[in-house]
């Protein structure tokens, strides 16, 4: 395998490393001549928010291995092996939330994706190991881009490989470089402004040289004055042609937040998540249109992680002879999910309707169904509808004659 590409072999050492090398290493330095690894990257707030919010998002949905029927229609089979995986543990030491979990972070901070191997015996998986993206290499097809592992220094084949990718063969924090590294910049000063004292209120002045005595008497007077709790609000009393200035923001410094604030915004444009999961200025959205953009952040961010991970686990998980009888499908209601008062009026509007049974809308609440309730039955409309008790009859006609 050719790895440079360039016939003549160049020197580079640490010191002044290449950007071939800061890739390899996994670092990138960005215009501001900032590098951004993967840990400087994670130390920015909006960075972390993003990573966190997807892919804690996905690992705390239900995941439910499906068998399709002849018919196309899907039921849940609790007795497969990879469903015993998911509701009890993964591995001695891991669960199912921490392997979706970190599997969608690394493929959202490396460029290799996240990977995991899958320890098959006797043709089922019986246990997954998320693995450092560096203890597996990959190598694709030229032709037709089929991918090629190996653990270590062993081939493996792609069965034994959970290997989950982002879009554009790059991690979005790798194609959010730029932003990220403004980002640091910005976080940078103003610690450094903070931690150099930031910027006095004002300043003393005096028309003539008073020298050292002076200043160290001035200082003591005005603290005496003005230093405290107590002497809070006061107004100064000044001799001998001594003024106060007070100092203010500068323009660029008064732009620091706003500037600090776009450096989020396009964060969240990188991980096309809403800014407000980034706990960005909540005070400028409604109820409204937080309602939208979590069913936003649903369709355009959450939903293709999930059809990825769908695909990479039917890959990984089932026999090529069982992938058109089993998928793994995340259960999305939890998202979507409305309040009880808004949930118990669909229900009823869909019990009336006889579009679902009683029974339905109890399993949908985790609910155990009761008897007489998988009758489709409006309960509005009296005793005329199907399911519906028959009325009481009276076939003795000499209680009517007594009457």
């Amino acid at each position: 395998m050719k790895l440079w590409p360039f016939s003549r072999r160049d020197q580079k050492s640490l010191g002044d490393p290449s950007a071939e090398l800061l890739a390899i290493l996994g670092a990138t330095a960005s215009a501001s001549g900032v590098v951004v690894s993967t840990a400087a990257a994670l130390s920015v707030p909006a960075v972390q928010s993003a990573v966190r919010v997807v892919s804690e998002s996905a690992a705390a949905l239900t995941a439910r291995v499906m068998r399709i029927e002849a018919d196309g229609t899907e039921t849940v089979d609790l007795a497969h092996p990879v469903q015993r995986l998911i509701d009890t543990q993964i591995n001695d030491w891991s669960d199912w939330f921490t392997l979706i979990r970190d599997l969608v972070a690394q493929a959202q901070t490396d460029d290799r994706g996240g990977i995991a191997w899958v320890n098959w015996v006797n043709e089922k998986p019986v246990e997954i190991i998320h693995l450092p993206a560096e203890q597996i290499t990959v190598e694709y097809d030229q032709t037709t881009g089929e991918p090629h592992y190996r653990v270590g220094t062993t081939p493996a084949r792609s069965q034994s490989i959970l290997h989950l990718r982002g879009p554009f063969t790059r991690s979005p924090l790798t194609l959010a470089k730029e932003a990220i590294g403004t980002a640091l910049i910005l976080e940078r000063h103003i610690a450094r402004f903070f931690a150099n004292g930031a910027r006095p209120s004002g300043v003393l002045e005096t028309p003539k040289a008073i020298g050292d005595e002076g200043v160290k008497k001035l200082l003591a007077g005005w603290r005496a004055a003005q230093s405290g709790a107590d002497n809070a609000g006061k107004t100064p009393l000044l001799w001998d042609g001594t003024t106060y200035r007070p100092l203010t923001m500068s323009s660029v410094d008064a732009q620091l937040l706003e500037l600090r604030g776009f450096c989020i915004a396009e964060i969240a444009r990188a991980f096309r998540v809403p800014p407000t999961l980034l706990w960005d200025d909540a005070s400028k959205t409604s109820f409204a249109s937080s309602e939208m953009e979590g069913r936003n952040f649903l369709v355009y961010s959450l939903e293709p992680w999930l059809q990825a991970l769908e695909g990479a686990l039917r890959r990984a998980l089932f026999l090529p002879e069982d992938r058109a009888k089993h998928r793994v499908v995340f259960e999305r209601d939890d998202l979507t999910r409305a309040d009880l008062g808004v949930r118990a009026t669909a229900y009823a509007k869909l019990i009336a309707a006889r579009i679902i049974n009683a029974n339905e809308a109890r399993a949908w609440e985790g609910l155990s169904p009761y008897d007489g309730g998988d009758e489709f039955a409006n309960p509005n409309t009296g005793a005329s509808q199907p399911g519906a008790a028959a009325p009481q009859v009276d076939n003795d006609p000499d209680d009517k004659d007594e009457a």
